[in-house]
């Protein structure tokens, strides 16, 4: 198909160096909000915490306290990397037979499985799993955070009383939901006009329509003052759970009780004269892990070679992935549509940190006592019976996320992004560019990539030269298609970068809001 888009139009994304603290995410006034608790003289963790918070609010469709995720932590006086996972799991009370297969095909939301019954994994309550973002940013604040949690989620709580700013950008990604978003009343009633009509404003007017948030920000108002754990104990648990069983789904208080986040020791990924901290378990770390090692013997020598390498390593780590991972029970005791933000203190401290509901706009559904928008996190488990990642109660999502940290020499990097299945290519990438082509931040984020995420085909930036594309069709089928606002065709990521103290931050150069906020900077609205 020949694309409409303009062949001469440049996007870029200026780097800035700083002896100060960076916040990188893809919503400018997330970042910004970091930035502020760095200059009040936060942590890292604590410009994590409000920079989460703030992002649930105004990149809603993509995560939220709902959701769930992972990050990891470099604590710069220690030398030491952890991560959390947090993770969503089935609920308890899950059963498999409510989830019947169709026969119509494969559902082709994401992933690849067989099609359900209604959509009952991906879209409704029935989707709804037990979410741990919340649990796991406390976790962190309470081992690293110096300022006070309440203070840390005033931004969020201020947004979320002012409501949403539906600008273009806002208007189309709700837009492309509104057929969904209108099935549960809740959702349409914040996100849609009259119940159908997707919020927006004229073609050349400027944006004034905001979505109310209102209760929303009642909910974050008791997380300041009751802190992590009155997401999931007490009475705003409670009526989570009550507004999900009352829509058909299985999440219950004990469910949301019993959930505690995983912290530990990350997969250590040695690589050529480089190391990067992974996620370990149920996350896209251990295919990140065998990407690495994929490329590790491979001939990087030219563009072509290195490119193709990309595909082979790729396709051989995907493979692996989605025919032998899932939490069948025997996996050891580590942790059993998406954002990424990544965090650099003026001390060198970092936070790789990755947030999702997983499609956009989650399950489509929001709890009306609390306003959350939930989680469709049962769409990770592969609905057939006996495989490794089978959906069953009780157990671990197969997550996406990957989150990482890189080292090499004096230089350390803190990168992740959202995508779904083209996550862990767009990470692998950067940190080959970064690694083993000894680019700098600026460089890697602005070089063209591939993703080979969904069977042999190859999708490739059509900025690549003629000799990389001729070298890629040689292989596998190959698609062309150029970086644009929507889709993301290579994912979106962000990341931080330490070089002899100097620290740097970029986000994807598509992305019409992601940027990197500076502690030295000044504050923008």
């Amino acid at each position: 198909m020949t694309s409409s888009l303009s062949l001469t139009q440049s996007t870029r994304k200026t780097v800035i160096e700083t002896a100060g603290g960076v916040v990188a995410s893809q919503h400018r006034l997330a970042a910004e909000a970091g930035a502020e608790v760095l200059r009040a003289g936060g942590d890292a963790v604590d410009a994590a915490v409000a920079c989460s918070f703030v992002v649930g609010v105004l990149e809603p469709w993509m995560s939220g306290p709902a959701g769930g995720g992972a990050a990891l932590h470099w604590r710069a006086d220690t030398g030491e990397a952890v991560a959390i996972n947090f993770g969503m799991r089935s609920p308890k009370g899950l059963r498999i037979e409510d989830y019947p297969l169709s026969g119509e095909g494969k559902a082709g939301d994401l992933f690849p499985w067989e099609r359900v019954t209604e959509d009952r994994n991906v879209q409704g309550a029935k989707a709804i799993a037990v979410p741990g973002t919340v649990d796991g940013l406390g976790q962190a604040h309470d081992r690293w955070g110096r300022m006070p949690w309440s203070d840390l989620l005033q931004p969020a709580i201020a947004r979320a009383r002012e409501g949403m700013l539906v600008d273009w950008y806002a208007a189309l990604l709700i837009a492309s939901s509104a057929r969904d978003l209108a099935k549960d009343a809740d959702a349409a009633a914040l996100f849609l006009d009259e119940g159908q009509w997707p919020k927006g404003s004229g073609w050349t007017a400027i944006p004034e329509n905001r979505l109310d948030q209102s209760r929303l920000a009642d909910s974050l108002d008791i997380l300041a003052r009751g802190g992590a754990r009155a997401f999931h104990e007490g009475d705003l648990a409670q009526a989570m759970a009550r507004d999900v069983q009352d829509k058909g789904g299985s999440l219950s208080a004990q469910d949301l009780a019993g959930y505690r986040a995983w912290m530990g020791a990350p997969l250590r990924v040695d690589y050529r004269d480089a190391a990067y901290h992974v996620m370990p378990g149920l996350t896209a770390g251990p295919t990140f892990a065998h990407v690495m090692a994929e490329l590790e013997g491979a001939d990087l020598s030219s563009d072509p070679a290195t490119y193709a390498a990309y595909a082979n390593g790729l396709r051989a780590a995907y493979a692996a992935r989605l025919g032998k991972m899932g939490d069948t029970g025997e996996v050891p005791e580590a942790p059993g549509c998406t954002t990424h933000f990544s965090v650099v203190d003026r001390a060198g401290n970092m936070v790789s940190h990755t947030q999702t509901l997983l499609s956009i706009f989650g399950s489509r559904v929001v709890s009306p006592t609390t306003g959350f928008l939930m989680n469709n996190g049962i769409m990770w488990f592969d609905p057939e019976q006996g495989k490794p990642n089978s959906l069953g109660p009780d157990k671990a999502c197969l997550m996406n996320v990957c989150p990482i940290l890189g080292e090499q020499g004096g230089r350390r990097f803190a990168i992740g992004a959202s995508g779904g299945r083209k996550i862990v290519g767009a990470v692998a990438q950067l940190a080959s560019f970064m690694v083993d082509k000894g680019m700098s931040l600026e460089q890697a984020f602005h070089h063209p990539r591939i993703d080979v995420s969904g069977g042999d085909a190859v999708i490739a930036d059509d900025t690549l030269s003629a000799a990389v594309l001729e070298r890629l069709a040689a292989d596998a089928p190959l698609r062309t298609t150029r970086r644009s606002v929507l889709p993301y065709a290579f994912a979106c990521p962000a990341g931080v970068l330490r070089d002899a103290g100097r620290n740097s931050g970029c986000t994807e150069i598509m992305s019409p809001w992601g940027d990197a906020a500076l502690e030295d900077g000044e504050k923008t609205e």
